[in-house]
């Protein structure tokens, strides 16, 4: 094995060790959301389903988007610990190419690169499915949410937007759910 393949592996192995989805091959090509309205896409939503990684481990998990300055998102993520806890995270999302709005960057760190956070599909006032992917060479690791306006989702939506992930590649049996109830996620107000 050459160097690089070597690193490529022990990359690849603490990624899938911490829960990641590692696929193989290059990311897929994804549609997203014509003519993205930012300004709509604004306020909380819920993440009813993610596929696994190790930044997000809790329940009750929220997404708040806001208008920080023309062109940039302020993004604030909450959760509910196993502890009783609440962690959250500031970043903020700009559209590297203003012709594709709805393919944004996202970063929570300074000077840490941004990663892809698109908007495959939105409806503005109950859904949203959101995909990113980086291609590792010969693999890909994939993050993608089901998240909606409210705590819940018609199992009508969330069986078309597994429908749309599928279509992509996506093993949407990796999902996880996340755990909204309200008795349980009240500790986060």
């Amino acid at each position: 094995m050459n160097a690089l393949q070597v690193i490529s592996f022990a990359l690849l192995s603490a990624l899938a060790a911490n829960a990641q989805v590692i696929s193989s091959g290059r990311c897929p090509k994804a549609a997203v959301q014509e003519n993205f309205d930012a300004a709509r896409y604004l306020g909380k939503w819920y993440d009813i389903q993610r596929l696994p990684h190790t930044f997000q481990k809790g329940e009750c998990c929220t997404a708040t988007y806001s208008l920080l300055s023309p062109g940039v998102v302020g993004v604030l993520n909450k959760e509910l610990l196993a502890d009783g806890s609440t962690s959250s995270i500031s970043g903020s999302a700009w559209a590297k190419d203003p012709s594709e709005p709805a393919k944004l960057q996202v970063s929570f760190f300074e000077n840490s690169p941004p990663a892809p956070y698109w908007v495959l599909s939105t409806d503005y006032e109950n859904y949203s499915l959101v995909y990113s992917c980086t291609d590792l060479g010969v693999m890909h690791v994939e993050f993608a949410w089901i998240m909606s306006r409210r705590p819940t989702l018609a199992e009508e939506t969330l069986e078309d937007l597994h429908s749309t992930l599928t279509s992509m590649g996506v093993n949407v049996g990796k999902l996880l759910t996340t755990n909204q109830d309200p008795a349980l996620c009240s500790a986060m107000n």
